[in-house]
């Protein structure tokens, strides 16, 4: 019974964030900022698609602050960390080339002097981590992990925009049972440092992203919309401080691992490629899509189709083939046979994908 007295902020912060996530998205479709064409790129299929998502689920995942019982200092990371990714990720979204892709690109060329958007993106992210951290508060120690738990999290979340529902996938599959679990720990397991109602924002950020995941997917799924950097980033990061608010010491270790493994796995692998050959993974992956053969079912309201995620594994712009935005002609049939894909990991240029059934 407690417990489900505990779940009702949550769930109720849920669908405050899905609510968000669609009236902004909406609103900006309706009314793009700077014009259509600023927000156009070319997805996997080579059709056109927005980048609108990412700014909706950014504020979505903002929402988390407005669930009931947290602390301030608690809904001050929640908006630190939503805003401050969103905010960078969107500059390399928006400014970026797609010429340098990965750590290794852009720290390589930030040895040779050349400041790239996406080493841009990576220091701003790194300062957005300490920033949530420190406002999560708790011992020096706990806010070094933190930091890195947050950044951590906000680049690995990009690292799966690649496909239409990919990203938002994942953000759902790790949320639900995050939140589950910062709603079922006793107060006397909370992480140190931290109030005891703080681990219900480690829950209610969990509800933001599960809330906006599930309001953009239809979108994302239907490919008439991606996150990019801004919003995958901005997911990410919010999961991350949902983390640091709601998980133990030892939870927390072993999450950094994980993301720090598969982090350094994606310069080297392709993750799109890893799923193709997993058949749970690839049934997962395909779940909602339409088949590569299908031909587009046409543009949404307002908007343009979707895109099949961020072109560079999380530190490039959302498309490196989209030199020439078609924001008048959304609608643009798929073409026959293997499709090339224009967005790939960090490690990978752009690869062929069979038909899949």
């Amino acid at each position: 019974m407690a417990n489900a007295r505990r779940a009702v902020a949550p769930a109720v912060t849920a669908v405050i964030a899905a609510v968000v996530a669609r009236a902004v998205y909406t609103a900006l479709t309706r009314s793009v900022p700077g014009g259509a064409a600023r927000w156009v790129r070319t997805n996997h299929r080579g059709e056109p698609v927005t980048l609108l998502e990412g700014p909706a689920a950014a504020l979505a995942g903002a929402a988390a602050a407005a669930a009931p019982g947290i602390p301030a200092r608690s809904r001050a990371a929640l908006v630190a960390a939503a805003t401050g990714a969103a905010a960078f990720g969107g500059y390399d979204d928006i400014a970026g080339s797609g010429d340098r892709r990965g750590f290794r690109g852009h720290l390589g060329a930030l040895a040779h002097g050349e400041v790239t958007t996406g080493a841009v993106k990576i220091g701003g992210i790194g300062a957005t981590g300490v920033a949530a951290a420190a406002l999560n508060g708790g011992p020096a120690v706990d806010v070094v992990l933190n930091a890195a738990l947050i950044a951590g999290s906000a680049n690995l979340l990009n690292l799966f925009d690649l496909r239409p529902g990919r990203a938002l996938k994942v953000a759902l599959v790790a949320g639900i049972p995050l939140g589950i679990g910062s709603l079922v720990r006793p107060p006397g397991s909370r992480p140190a440092g931290s109030h005891r109602s703080a681990v219900s924002a480690g829950a209610a950020g969990a509800a933001a992203v599960i809330g906006a995941g599930a309001a953009l997917l239809p979108a994302d799924l239907g490919e008439q919309a991606m996150l990019g950097d801004a919003g995958a980033n901005a997911l990410g990061a919010v999961l991350g401080t949902a983390a640091a608010a709601g998980q133990s010491r030892r939870a927390r270790i072993a999450m950094l691992a994980g993301i720090t493994g598969l982090t350094a796995a994606s310069e080297v692998v392709s993750f799109t490629k890893v799923i193709q050959r997993t058949p749970p993974l690839h049934w997962l992956d395909m779940l909602g899509r339409r088949p590569a053969h299908a031909a587009h079912p046409g543009p949404g309201p307002g908007s343009a189709s979707r895109g099949a995620g961020s072109a560079d594994g999380g530190t490039g712009p959302a498309s490196r083939h989209a030199s020439v935005p078609r924001a008048a002609t959304f609608a643009v049939p798929a073409q026959p046979g293997p499709y090339v894909a224009a967005g790939e990991d960090s490690e990978s240029d752009a690869v062929a994908e069979p038909r899949l059934p």
